[in-house]
């Protein structure tokens, strides 16, 4: 008896071995280059460095610098603004494109995939169409305006006015097709009795929307809520294809300004304060998205 309880506890220590080399590579590289990746941009965050001479340790002089920095509030205002705007905009248009595409209708499928081709699709190529598209002379939302509303469509994207809800009309439609598909999960999770049993008692449409399927799919909505949030606060490729931060910084975002410290003008500490700013903002509202989430996500 203890011979086989020893050669079962040997068993169980060697695929216990056997599976830790097995994650080795991915712990390496997790530690490697994503912990020790965030632990150097916070100390590098401290110090004044170009990459060609050496750190200067300035402690929190960056910090400071971007609480006096007047830009530094206008890239966070246009964040905010993207955020504010695109974010319940894509939430709701995609939850009324999954309700619709929920239902039993001829092609749904093919529906589905076009909808979601978007997607799957390069930002940086997305963003090249929609520049175009955006052309005031030549463009084809300016044509549309003319030939179908008779409206003269403004410079899209050089108007200080226009060129951020430019970029947010495009965003959002490049990410309707994934919270869609993560809204149509939802909305096939909720069981058919309580539909049935609402008709029944003479339930309408609306009502039976507001009662039932919201609650239902609550957790489905704050997940796409808080990812769809966190992504807004990421936009990059969109403003650094279409309009390069202008005009006049009105569409630069936090993470273009981070691009332009430490890779065009080489201020890599101040880059790595911006980043942490980030982190701290994104961190902030999603616990605040989460301490929320109790008074409306039913599980």
């Amino acid at each position: 008896m203890p011979a086989k309880r020893k050669r079962k506890i040997s068993r169980k220590t060697r695929e216990a071995i056997e599976a830790y080399v097995l994650l080795l590579p991915t712990l390496v590289g997790l530690v490697v280059f994503t912990a020790g990746a965030v632990i150097a941009a916070f100390l590098i965050s401290f110090t004044r460095w170009d990459i060609v001479t050496p750190a200067e340790w300035i402690g929190i002089g960056n910090y400071q610098r971007l609480a006096t920095e007047p830009l530094f509030w206008k890239v966070l205002g246009n964040t905010f603004y993207y955020t504010i705007l695109s974010v319940p905009l894509s939430l709701v248009l995609s939850l009324i494109l999954a309700l619709a595409l929920n239902q039993k209708i001829r092609g749904v499928t093919i529906y589905r995939t076009m909808y979601f081709l978007p997607v799957v699709s390069s930002t940086v190529a997305v963003s090249l169409v929609w520049y175009w598209m955006y052309n005031p002379e030549f463009g084809l939302i300016n044509y549309a305006l003319a030939k179908l509303l008779n409206i003269n469509g403004p410079a899209w994207l050089s108007s200080t006015k226009w060129a951020m809800p430019a970029i947010i009309i495009m965003s959002v439609w490049k990410g309707l097709g994934y919270n869609m598909v993560i809204f149509l999960a939802g909305l096939q999770g909720v069981p058919q009795e309580l539909y049935e049993a609402a008709r029944i008692d003479g339930a309408t449409g609306w009502q039976q929307f507001r009662n039932i399927t919201l609650p239902m799919i609550s957790p489905t909505t704050f997940f796409v809520l808080v990812m769809s949030t966190i992504s807004s606060f990421q936009v990059f490729e969109q403003t650094y294809i279409m309009t390069k931060g202008g005009p006049a910084y009105s569409t630069l975002t936090l993470v273009y300004y981070v691009f332009q410290q430490a890779f065009q003008w080489y201020h890599m500490g101040y880059a790595a304060a911006l980043a942490y700013v980030l982190f701290a903002v994104i961190l902030v509202i999603t616990l605040l998205q989460a301490t929320c989430q109790r008074r409306w996500v039913h599980y």
